[in-house]
């Protein structure tokens, strides 16, 4: 069967596969489109197990946003080099498979690999394809679905997509909500909250660092009183660098995030409130 130019293009539009890599797998199947997709899976499948211990650090963080603002899902997928993580067709890779995860409703990542995509393959297999042709180590690493049936979710990307973060705000949807909840998401990709208010904060994290002040406070030989004080302001100052309604507002000095969002439910007649968020950051230890 001859090989014809679009028979090469219909394999690479399938597979994503370089046009080489394409002809080279319809040679050897003799022209039967099914044939070249397998092997073309196959040379990625290899690669797989060949690159299976590399260090996978590099990537990019992803999200999608359903229609109705309902929900949001949040991935990251990891490769070896930067080179590769820049390219437009990781990048375009990298947000097809946020979007299927959306599609899904899932953020279970052996729901997601085994789902089907825009090109018809499944992610595992869209991956084991872009792993043959990049030559890297390629892997989903997390994903977190976040949904609110009482309000909308916003999300934020930092340049470069090595950071991101969805927020889910019950309350009223416009125009002007909407902005301020990318803010906030923006705001969460800044200053990597641990928990929206004191309440979502482990008491055997604020343990630790109550000990640790105390510790610092006892070395310096403050007068129990005085160290307890000391204490006391330092945990202060822990709870407004690490709670999300307590930190600055990175648009407005001088403003908590409670502050923003209490005087804009007054000037709006919203009842906004931070129901959920996620904060991913390319490379960092696994939260979920």
């Amino acid at each position: 069967m001859e090989i014809t130019l679009d028979l090469i293009k219909e394999l690479r539009n399938k597979t994503g596969a370089g046009i080489n890599d394409c002809k080279k797998a319809l040679e050897e199947a003799t022209g039967d489109l099914s044939k070249a997709i397998e092997i073309l899976r196959k040379k990625g499948a290899a690669m797989a197990v060949k690159r299976a211990d590399k260090i996978a650090n590099e990537g990019a963080v992803k999200s999608a946003i359903s229609e109705n603002k309902k929900t949001g899902v949040l991935i990251e997928v990891n490769c070896e080099t930067d080179f590769v993580s820049k390219g437009d067709e990781f990048q375009k890779f990298s947000e097809g498979i946020a979007k299927t995860a959306l599609k899904i409703n899932s953020d279970s990542i052996e729901k997601i690999l085994s789902s089907a995509g825009e090109n018809g393959l499944t992610v595992k297999e869209s991956i084991d394809t872009i792993m043959g042709k990049v030559g890297e180590k390629t892997e989903l690493k997390r994903a977190k679905l976040i949904d609110i049936k009482d309000g909308f979710v916003c999300g934020y990307i930092h340049f470069g997509s090595k950071l991101g973060a969805l927020v889910a705000l019950k309350g009223n949807l416009n125009e002007d909500s909407e902005k301020l909840g990318k803010n906030i998401a923006m705001q969460i990709v800044a200053m990597n909250p641990i928990s929206i208010d004191r309440n979502g904060i482990d008491k055997t994290v604020i343990e630790k660092e109550k000990e640790i002040y105390l510790t610092v406070a006892k070395n310096e030989n403050k007068p129990d009183k005085i160290a307890q004080t000391i204490v006391n302001n330092k945990l202060d100052r822990f709870f407004q660098d690490n709670c999300l309604l307590e930190q600055e507002y990175i648009n407005e000095s001088g403003k908590s995030i409670k502050d923003v969002i209490t005087e804009f439910n007054k000037r709006n007649s919203n009842n906004l409130e931070i129901a959920s968020f996620v904060r991913y950051q390319l490379g960092e230890e696994s939260k979920n």
